[in-house]
């Protein structure tokens, strides 16, 4: 396998090529809209979640009690993997335009280095984040909202925790999209590695929010435990088994089409802001939409127009 030998960081856009981010940041945000609408929390938690946790585990993941340290760990590998697609974790595909563009911009190196650097950036930023919440909220416990069964009117504490955590975090993709297409500051407009760092911290900072079934099983077990080192450990494991497919895809892209497609992004800055950019607006709405919108009007909060399928 060979990688296009040398990519060097993408020259500033000329003035009279920018992308037309009107349309760009219309049609991103409109997407993201509509994925709110259409996503289906019971398809991708119960049908693709529970289904790909079941047959990982060889038991009902969710009826099987945590049997040991070694068992913890184990079930939050699979459980993160199993909630890949959920909606608490989609957001996360947004880092793919990053990834490509920190990729293209990583001088010569061999083909491994070209496809393992932009990786390792995303899961330091997430491991950092996922260890120091684990070792934490161990320490915290009950006295988490993520924790509680308490409820606001209708509406479980924990799943306001996740309507504020996965808000501002929503906020800070679309953000990140706005200054990507240079309508907002850019601060990361020469330091592509350190957007993507940032992008892990977030889908680290997921965790901190997630309502998933799941996790929520592995957190109690965790705070059981008394031991925070494990709730850090099982918290690492958790973020990476979430971004296993990603890593693979965009591996897979690389390597398939042999270094090519991160040649074609570095060689039009343009291209790489538009897909960087959409990418980031349109989860980044997703986000906010569903867990700000959606979800509080399922328990009466506010209105939010749902399809049959989702009753």
């Amino acid at each position: 396998m060979s990688v296009s030998p040398r990519f060097v960081t993408a020259p500033p856009v000329p003035t009279h090529r920018r992308p037309r981010t009107g349309r760009v940041v219309v049609l991103s945000t409109l997407a993201g809209v509509l994925l709110a609408l259409v996503w289906s929390y019971h398809f991708v938690d119960a049908v693709i979640g529970d289904n790909v946790a079941n047959t990982l585990l060889g038991h009902d993941a969710k009826a099987t009690a945590i049997a040991g340290t070694a068992a913890g760990l184990l079930f939050a590998f699979v459980s993160g993997l199993a909630g890949t697609f959920t909606a608490c974790n989609i957001a996360m595909a947004a880092a793919i335009g990053p990834m490509s563009q920190a990729g293209a911009t990583g001088g010569t190196s061999g083909a491994l280095r070209t496809l393992l650097r932009p990786v390792g950036w995303l899961a330091l930023g997430m491991v950092t984040v996922s260890a120091v919440y684990g070792f934490v909220g161990v320490l915290l416990g009950d006295r988490l909202p993520q924790l509680s069964t308490e409820l606001v009117g209708d509406m479980p504490v924990r799943i306001l925790q996740s309507s504020v955590v996965f808000g501002v975090i929503g906020l800070a993709l679309a953000y990140l999209g706005l200054a990507a297409l240079g309508v907002l500051p850019d601060p990361f407009a020469t330091r592509p590695v350190a957007r993507v760092v940032v992008l892990g911290a977030l889908v680290g900072g997921f965790l901190i929010g997630r309502p998933y079934p799941l996790f929520n099983k592995l957190f109690h077990w965790a705070v059981d435990s008394g031991n925070p080192l494990y709730g850090a450990a099982a918290f690492v494991l958790q973020s990476l088994g979430n971004i296993v497919i990603v890593a693979l895809l965009f591996t897979l892209v690389v390597a398939g089409t042999r270094g090519r497609f991160l040649s074609w992004l570095s060689r039009d800055p343009v291209r790489m802001a538009v897909i960087t950019g959409s990418l980031l607006i349109a989860l980044g709405v997703f986000t906010v939409v569903y867990w700000d919108i959606r979800v509080p009007a399922m328990f009466g909060f506010g209105w939010f127009p749902t399809l049959p399928y989702n009753n």
